[in-house]
C-alpha cells in the first residue's frame, strides 16, 4: 500500500482560498498513491483560535468541495485533514473528512478530545462522540486527531471496531515533539497496528510546529519520518503485517480489562 503524508505549512499572508488551491494541486500530484493524508486544521492553523469562528464552514462547504474534486481527480483515498465545522444546529467542531477515490464522502469524524484545557479549542469547539473507521480495499483505518493521540483508550476502542491502521492528522507544537514520536510508536505497539501521523510545518499563530510526520509499523519500527519543513512523506507498507503480527505475538488476546463490566 502506498501512502503520501502532506506535511504542509500555513504560510503567513496566504489566503485560505489560495491555500485550498495549492493543497488541491499537491493532492493531484499524488495520483498513484492509495491513500493521501493532510494535517489538522490546515486551512488556518490549529492554533489560530481567533479564526475558528470567522472561518468555520458547513460540512459540505468550500473545503469539502475542493477536496472531494481533488480526491476524484487523483483517484486516491483522501484523508483531507480537518476543518472547523459549523453545525447549523450546534457548536463548532474540529471535523475530519475522508473521501473515496470517486470523490464521495466516506466518513466525517468530530474530534473527541479537545486541546486547550480552559481555553482555545477546548472552549470554542464541541466534542465529538462517535468512533470512526473506514474500510479501504487494503486495510481498515481508524481515525483520530492530534490531541486524541494521548488517549490510548480511544485507539483500543478503534481496534475493537476493526481498525488495523490509524490515521492521525495533527497540528502538534514543536516544544512537545518528543511526545509526538513517542506516542505514535506507543499507539502502534500496544495495538499492533500501523500509525500514519501527519503534522504541519512552519509556525501557526506564533506557535512553531513539530513537523516530523511519521509512519510506524505494528512492531513500533519507524518506516518513514519527515523533517521539520514542508515535505511529502511517501511510504510503502504491507497492511498484511498487522494480521501476521497479531498472530505471531497475540498480546491482544490476553486482554483482561475493558472487555466486560468489572466484577463487584
Amino acid at each position: 500500500m502506498r501512502a503520501s503524508l502532506l506535511q504542509i505549512a500555513v504560510n503567513e499572508g496566504e489566503s485560505i482560498e489560495s491555500r485550498r488551491r495549492r493543497i488541491a494541486s499537491l493532492v493531484r500530484e499524488q495520483a498513484g498513491a492509495d491513500l493521501v493524508v493532510l494535517p489538522e486544521l490546515w486551512t488556518m492553523g490549529a492554533f489560530a483560535y481567533e479564526e475558528f469562528g470567522t472561518e468555520a464552514e458547513p460540512l459540505e462547504g468550500p473545503t469539502y468541495e475542493v477536496m472531494a474534486k481533488a480526491a476524484s481527480d487523483a483517484g486516491v483515498w483522501l484523508h483531507a485533514g480537518s476543518i472547523p465545522e459549523r453545525d447549523p444546529d450546534g457548536p463548532l467542531y474540529n471535523t475530519s473528512l475522508v473521501f473515496s477515490p470517486s470523490g464521495d464522502l466516506a466518513a466525517a469524524y468530530r474530534k473527541i478530545h479537545r486541546f486547550g484545557f480552559d481555553k482555545g479549542e477546548a472552549v470554542l469547539m464541541g466534542a465529538g462522540e462517535e468512533l470512526v473507521t473506514v474500510r479501504l480495499p487494503e486495510t481498515t483505518i481508524g481515525v483520530g486527531t492530534c490531541y486524541d493521540l494521548r488517549f490510548p483508550e480511544l485507539f483500543r476502542s478503534l481496534v475493537d471496531a476493526g481498525a488495523e491502521t490509524f490515521v492521525v492528522p495533527a497540528g502538534w507544537p514543536e516544544r512537545r515533539r518528543a511526545h509526538w514520536t513517542l506516542l505514535a510508536q506507543a499507539r502502534a505497539v500496544e495495538n499492533q497496528a500501523f500509525v500514519l501521523a501527519c503534522g504541519t510545518a512552519g509556525t501557526h499563530a506564533g506557535v512553531p510546529q513539530a513537523g516530523h510526520s511519521i509512519v510506524v509499523d505494528p512492531w513500533g519500527e519507524v518506516l518513514a519520518e519527515a523533517g521539520a519543513g514542508e515535505e511529502v512523506l511517501a511510504v510503502e507498507f504491507d497492511p498484511g503485517k498487522v494480521g501476521v503480527t497479531r498472530e505471531q505475538f497475540p498480546a491482544l488476546k490476553d486482554r483482561v480489562l475493558g472487555l466486560e463490566p468489572p466484577r463487584r
